[in-house]
């Protein structure tokens, strides 16, 4: 952890694509054990944004600490081993494998077997891979997933493929999850019920999150703090009263009736 309690900063980041700006020169801060939350319009840059702070993209400038390790332009395994966990705008399971299966892939950068112990079946591999079977399940127990270990992915309802991800993203042991849009395309039972998991994530396993979310009910009822990025800049921040109330947020993204 960061001297100043941050889990996570973003300095000056920017990312150009060709002549386009998607993000510009943006500060942005994550303290420990917190839950934030960043929004705006579509095309905003928030989805490029989360793609810098995992790897995916390589920030044109600016710089991306976690705790106190530069991570700006690290590949994605390599930021999924010092402990930032995602899950994705449009879920990416494997969905012709099991819920059990995909958790246990998220294990993979935890697991220490290697090509001489896989061949061998040692002793020591075969413990290591009940102890990973053991620790999966009690995962998708947790996630709310009981019963489910050996359905396809793909024959889950909705709502719990979304919970698949993050289950997958909790067995990779992470200190910070990214969750980009997680309730969309959920019903009202299961937003409510996906937002009191959140909350279990940080209050019971320690975690610190940041969320791309829309449903303001979701952001404004859970988070600690909002950031506003419109047109790749951001634009406002704080709590969520204090965003829900800014003059610019309301101009750019939320609209006169959302504020009330």
């Amino acid at each position: 952890m960061a001297a100043n309690g941050d889990i996570l900063t973003a300095r000056s980041v920017r990312k150009e694509f060709g002549g386009l700006v998607a993000v510009n020169d943006v500060d942005f801060a994550i303290p420990t054990g917190s839950i934030v939350s960043l929004i705006g319009p579509n095309g905003a840059g928030k989805t490029t944004f989360f793609n810098m702070l995992t790897g995916v993209y390589k920030p044109t400038a600016g710089r991306i600490l976690f705790g106190a390790t530069d991570v700006t332009g690290k590949p994605p395994h390599a930021i999924t081993e010092l402990g930032i966990g995602r899950t994705f705008q449009n879920i990416r399971l494997f969905e012709h494998m099991t819920a059990l299966e995909n958790v246990l892939v998220g294990m993979h950068s935890r697991l220490s077997g290697g090509i001489f112990r896989s061949i061998l079946r040692t002793p020591g591999l075969r413990r290591e891979e009940r102890e990973a079977r053991d620790r999966a399940r009690e995962l998708l127990r947790y996630s709310g997933l009981r019963g489910r270990d050996d359905e396809l992915a793909r024959n889950l309802p909705y709502g719990d493929q979304r919970r698949l991800e993050v289950a997958r993203a909790l067995a990779t042991e992470p200190k910070l999850v990214l969750l980009d849009e997680p309730t969309a395309g959920m019903n009202p039972q299961e937003t409510a019920a996906f937002t009191d998991f959140v909350s279990r994530l940080r209050t019971e396993q320690g975690l610190s999150i940041l969320m791309i979310e829309h449903d303001m009910k979701v952001v404004m009822g859970i988070s600690d703090r909002v950031t506003v990025l419109d047109y790749g800049e951001k634009i406002a921040e704080g709590s969520p009263a204090e965003v829900q109330a800014d003059e610019r947020v309301i101009e750019a993204y939320l609209g006169r009736g959302a504020a009330a």
